[in-house]
């Protein structure tokens, strides 16, 4: 070879040698910006707070309610180093709708996924949100979402990739109900014999805010009084919530609910809103009045703001699925430049009857998947349970129980359990796939007692699984109520819904196979059924439970476990509980 071809040589490889260099650089500069690390450090702490005019005690974090939001793209990893201030009991915090693949031990529920954090004490969360969507957090211990421990998770989509719809704005709030009884006189009034039910609630909030009725109050009460409720309709804590908005420009609307009793029904004043996703996942767009939103769910809507631009007007909810004796709670849909002090005159808006459930099941109907975004549900079942949810007694306690079995919480976390053969931390013994038959939803149960129990459903990884969740009467005559239930790992497939009892001959014949919607939480209505099909190919131990704070508190839940043998060692920090405390 001639030496003029050698240095040509000589200088191509310096060339690629040099290009190689900058296409790693690139990549490497374009991976940390595609995931990157977010981190936050909070303090959860008890607080003085008037989310609706009236003081109460709530848990905060690091001083805000409602909690700090997170925002970060799909695939980035969120850590969060939490103080746990409360002095005198534990906490951990659930991160709502996230999957946890690979992490199952930083799901935040106590005793299945780690031991509570104790007081003074300080844990570190370190997760990756895979996919794009509107979640949430919230505390998994006790009552403590109802003590105001939540707050926003959202995740947008990696850099250069598009959602399947166009807005100008985004907006985002949070729902829910809200008691001036704490929540520790609560949970003991569903532990009492008598029962004492938490009754409904005061207020409904919007991102934190709603307002009493302050003439209700005794006159004279003063803040620090003691038993005496303190009201001032002037606090700026409890003005209305203002969703800001330029006339002509269409917002995405993103809507969750942490509601501890209520199902809600959502509307904003003279404006039609296009549902376009649940629970992280795109769904075919459809034109709604108003939207049923149940605890545990979230929404994004799509509204144009092409109404009187002279006036402002109310974003409102109101209970459904319980006889409402709660107001209207309100935010405010300020057209700029509109002042927010001009409020509309206009009444309350009113929803849908409060038990007309065949409204509420056909719009549950409507959202399907969006076609061409996700995957329909695989063909068939290896498994199926069939869940009989029921209201019965133990020991002359009031209790939900799951084909006659109410759950109880180990000392033990569950995954630690199962991981390490601690087979004395647990009921060994699995619960039934299938109710006691024959059995009615008509009336309460002839026989009203049941058992407790902590056993766990294993499934074979990677195994497909069916469950159709069974509603009935509870011990009152001639009453069924809304049961939102919540499944952590995982999404599933909604099959289908149905009146009466669930008949596996004839009722899987009628199952959405072409564009069923992936969710994390579905509302099973008063004496009907809800299918769901899930994929048991996440390597943990995750709760399957009612998203109602005063149902799960009383036993209406259950356990799904499958992988934890491909787990590697637990973190220390989620054990020393129970008999986790001598591994």
């Amino acid at each position: 070879m001639k030496a003029s071809n050698l240095g040509f040589g000589c200088r191509l490889a310096k060339f690629s040698v040099t290009f190689l260099i900058l296409v790693l650089l690139n990549l490497a500069v374009t991976t940390e910006a595609k995931a990157r690390i977010r981190r936050y450090k909070w303090k959860v702490d008890y607080s003085y707070f008037s989310p609706d005019c009236v003081e109460k005690v709530i848990i905060a974090i690091n001083g805000q309610y409602p909690g700090p939001r997170i925002r970060a793209q799909a695939g980035d990893t969120i850590v969060v180093e939490l103080e746990n201030g409360l002095p005198t009991e534990g906490v951990v915090i659930h991160w709502h709708g996230i999957h946890q693949f690979g992490t199952p031990w930083y799901d935040g529920t106590a005793f299945v996924s780690q031991c509570p954090i104790n007081p003074g004490e300080t844990f570190t969360y370190k997760f990756v949100v895979p996919r794009p969507g509107t979640y949430f957090y919230h505390g998994h211990f006790g009552m403590q979402r109802a003590a105001g421990f939540y707050g926003s998770l959202i995740v947008d989509l990696e850099h250069g990739e598009k959602e399947p719809f166009a807005y100008d704005g985004e907006l985002s709030i949070i729902l829910n109900d809200w008691w001036h009884r704490s929540i520790y006189d609560q949970e003991t009034g569903l532990f009492a014999i008598p029962f004492r039910f938490v009754g409904e609630p005061q207020s409904l909030l919007i991102e934190g805010r709603g307002r009493y009725n302050c003439s209700l109050v005794p006159s004279g009460s003063v803040a620090g009084s003691g038993d005496c409720v303190s009201c001032n309709s002037s606090n700026p804590q409890c003005q209305p919530y203002i969703l800001p908005v330029e006339p002509g420009k269409t917002y995405r609307l993103r809507i969750a609910s942490v509601a501890s009793l209520s199902s809600l029904n959502f509307i904003l004043e003279g404006h039609n809103m296009t549902i376009v996703e649940a629970d992280g996942y795109n769904v075919d767009p459809v034109v709604v009045e108003n939207l049923d939103v149940y605890s545990g769910e979230t929404y994004s809507v799509l509204f144009t703001a092409n109404q009187n631009a002279s006036r402002n007007y109310w974003a409102a909810i109101n209970v459904r699925g319980r006889k409402p004796a709660t107001p209207t709670g309100l935010a405010l849909l300020n057209y700029l430049p509109n002042p927010s002090s001009l409020l509309p005159s206009t009444p309350s808006p009113m929803s849908p009857v409060w038990n007309d459930f065949d409204y509420s099941l056909n719009q549950n109907k409507l959202i399907i998947a969006r076609k061409g975004y996700e995957v329909p549900p695989p063909p068939k079942p290896d498994r199926q349970l069939i869940f009989l949810t029921t209201q019965n007694k133990v020991n002359g306690r009031i209790k939900w129980a799951i084909n006659n079995i109410t759950y109880v919480i180990t000392s033990t976390p569950v995954l630690a359990a199962l991981k390490y053969g601690l087979k004395k931390a647990y009921d060994p013994i699995p619960p039934p796939d299938y109710p006691a038959l024959p059995f009615s939803i008509s009336g309460p149960p002839a026989n009203p007692n049941a058992t407790v129990g902590s056993g766990v459903y294993t499934f074979q990884f990677g195994s497909v699984v069916d469950v159709i969740i069974q509603n009935a009467n509870t011990l009152t005559p001639n009453n069924s109520e809304v049961h939102p239930w919540h499944l952590h790992g995982h999404d599933f497939w909604v099959l289908g819904y149905g009146k009466g009892i669930f008949d596996p001959a004839t009722d899987p014949q009628s199952y959405n196979l072409k564009n069923a919607p992936l969710k994390n939480t579905v509302a099973v209505l008063p004496y009907g059924w809800v299918a769901i099909r899930f994929r048991a190919d996440n390597p943990g131990v995750w709760p399957f439970h009612c998203h109602i704070e005063a149902h799960f508190h009383m036993g209406m839940g259950l356990i799904f476990a499958e992988g934890w043998d491909r787990l590697p060692e637990l973190p220390k920090s989620v054990l020393g509980c129970g008999l986790s405390k001598y591994l």
